[in-house]
């Protein structure tokens, strides 16, 4: 099939390239020239482990394409995937939806044959309704059908996520278009995956009931953590406890920093938005929000009393600064509030991530980017374990602090505090 993506960030290019590794002809559109050239040349802007081969694979066979016109791609496609960005309007909850209506005018302006539009971005409930209601005013409703198609990627792991994916929703009334998304999607169900076809403002909703959902249980954790912390019990023997009962389930139920990234903080947002303007209470949700918010500066209220609230010319590590490990994401990443403030009390900051140095920090005077872990941890008085990137685990601290006395505070559990404390390493955990 002939598809066409219109925005060229994760969600977009990893569907993309992943719908042209199967066999389809995939045109990835976007408005930035520079970003565009980048991908001609297989130079990838996200970080997202494995799909650099797939770029160039894909562009090699010729199935995959990277174009700045949207009016030729359009034209040249049979199913166009609306796949730009929902962020949070600024100072409010709601969703900025300017960049999908913006896009659904110039669909618009391109179809002489039918098309079927697929809105792959998060977008709250009626939005559908609304890029229906745009594309009319020029198309007649025979030549094409607007669809919800949300997706379901975890940043890291997105491409196993697209090839063995739990479900895929389609959210239409259209027989047609059922029937060739369905083919469309066919090698995937036939590994397994469960095609659920609703109406296209049920499929809007599941995308945003699943996120709060996730978000959720994190904040449930989080907050149980909290309690652990108080009752010396660890956290880790209550998740196990209660994610082996299958109506609960293990994921997402390890303790750590706030949630942060592309989705969950957004999309709770948006979910509550869209429900004050139904005049209906998601009190639930709403309390999640209160509580991720608040996540920060509980952790930093910890830092303090770790360091017996000296913070000043303290020299202070941070191991990961990306809101997860595997992902180059610094969206809504806890460490954006947490390295300026200790910035600001005096703390002199040292930080490494895999993915390499983060403009967010450049401005900020005694903050610095090391090239490797050994630079990083050296002399440091507080190694803070922030991200769970699989080469912190097996550190040898002693050795690279090449200091008598420090303090590991370790916000992911990667490490037993049996055997760190063995070492004599002064160790604060989460929930333990």
């Amino acid at each position: 099939m002939k598809l066409c993506m219109i925005g060229t960030g994760y969600v977009g290019l990893v569907s993309g390239v992943c719908f042209a590794d199967l066999g389809n002809e995939v045109i990835c559109v976007d408005k930035d020239l520079n970003k565009i050239n980048k991908l001609r040349k297989s130079i990838i802007p996200i970080y997202e482990p494995g799909l650099d081969e797939l770029v160039k694979k894909n562009s090699k066979s010729g199935r995959l394409k990277f174009s700045t016109n949207i009016n030729e791609s359009v034209q040249k496609s049979n199913i166009i995937f609306i796949c730009v960005g929902t962020p949070t309007k600024k100072n409010k909850y709601e969703a900025d939806l300017s960049q999908v209506y913006d896009v659904a005018k110039k669909i618009s302006k391109n179809i002489k044959s039918f098309k079927i539009i697929i809105n792959k971005s998060t977008v709250p409930v009626m939005t559908g309704d609304k890029v229906e209601k745009i594309i009319s005013r020029k198309v007649k409703k025979n030549l094409f059908s607007v669809v919800s198609n949300p997706e379901f990627l975890r940043e890291g792991e997105a491409i196993r996520d697209f090839v063995y994916p739990d479900r895929i929703v389609i959210g239409t009334s259209s027989k047609k278009s059922n029937k060739i998304l369905k083919n469309l999607y066919s090698p995937l169900i036939s590994k397994g995956a469960k095609y659920i076809n609703t109406s296209r403002r049920a499929a809007e909703l599941i995308k945003y009931a699943s996120n709060a959902f996730l978000a959720t249980k994190i904040t449930f954790i989080n907050e149980l953590a909290n309690l652990c912390e108080k009752l010396n019990i660890n956290v880790e023997d209550l998740s196990i406890g209660i994610g082996t009962d299958k109506r609960i389930g293990g994921r997402f139920l390890r303790a750590g920093p706030a949630y942060g990234g592309s989705c969950f903080p957004k999309d709770t947002r948006a979910l509550v938005d869209t429900a004050n303007k139904s005049l209906t209470s998601l009190s639930v949700i709403k309390s999640v929000i209160n509580s991720n918010n608040k996540r920060s500066n509980l952790l930093l209220n910890n830092i303090s009393k770790i360091l017996k609230n000296r913070i000043k010319n303290k020299k202070i590590t941070f191991l990961g600064v990306t809101f997860k490990a595997n992902t180059d994401d610094m969206r809504e990443s806890s460490s954006l509030k947490m390295i300026p403030y200790l910035n600001k009390k005096g703390a002199k900051i040292k930080y490494y991530d895999p993915t390499g140095k983060k403009s967010e920090f450049d401005k900020l005077k005694n903050v610095q980017f090391k090239k490797n872990i050994k630079e990083a941890c050296m002399s440091s008085d507080l190694i803070i374990i922030h991200t769970e990137w699989n080469e912190f685990k097996l550190i040898d601290l002693k050795r690279i602090v090449n200091k008598k006395k420090f303090i590991v505070y370790d916000l992911r559990n990667i490490y037993s505090p049996e055997k760190i404390k063995k070492q004599k390493i002064q160790y604060f955990g989460i929930g333990r």
